[in-house]
């Protein structure tokens, strides 16, 4: 892009958007997470799972087993990705006129995989849902050992989520516009 037509890109009027000002783009930049969100989901996700599996250590929850070294890794990587999710959603909702609603993001991803993580951290005996199927030995001797893959999915999971949403949003609104691909 030629130094004139970059220098009427900048000093556009701050009303004016970016398919306004130039109707055939031809590259853009991808979307920049939002830091307040990213951090505040990061946080709560920690808070979440992190406090009733005892992996933050607090004097209301307890575990039988302890914990064992992946899993605060698991408990970090899980936060990261999902305040990550959650710094890459844009609102696209459009309501018509005749009241239906359309371009809704789910977030179902982001807390499916937080939910399987929390599953995958949590003390295999504490669990009363895996209680109650397996009993005892069967959380020790079935569940304990599938944990570590079950955290490996949900951490697949959430990097492929992340992945596809900051892959997904054309630069519009929040993102910057760069110049032409050559």
């Amino acid at each position: 892009m030629d130094d004139r037509r970059l220098d009427d890109l900048t000093r556009a009027p701050a009303t004016t958007s970016v398919a306004e000002r130039d109707p055939d783009p031809t590259h853009w930049e991808r979307p920049r997470p939002r830091l307040g969100v990213t951090v505040a989901a990061a946080v709560l996700t920690f808070l979440v799972i992190g406090v009733p599996t005892d992996i933050v250590a607090n004097p209301v929850f307890g575990r039988e087993v302890p914990v064992r070294p992946w899993e605060p890794w698991v408990l970090l990587m899980t936060s990261v990705l999902t305040g990550l999710w959650f710094g890459f959603q844009r609102a696209r909702r459009v309501v018509a006129e005749d009241g239906t609603v359309s371009g809704e993001d789910s977030n179902a991803p982001a807390f499916s995989a937080a939910g399987l993580a929390l599953f995958a951290v949590a003390c295999p005996v504490c669990n009363k849902i895996v209680l109650i199927a397996l009993g005892t030995s069967g959380a020790l001797g079935i569940w304990e050992p599938l944990q570590p893959w079950l955290a490996a999915i949900s951490l697949v999971a959430l990097l492929g989520a992340v992945a596809y949403a900051a892959r997904r949003r054309p630069c519009v609104g929040d993102a910057c516009r760069v110049g032409r691909a050559t």
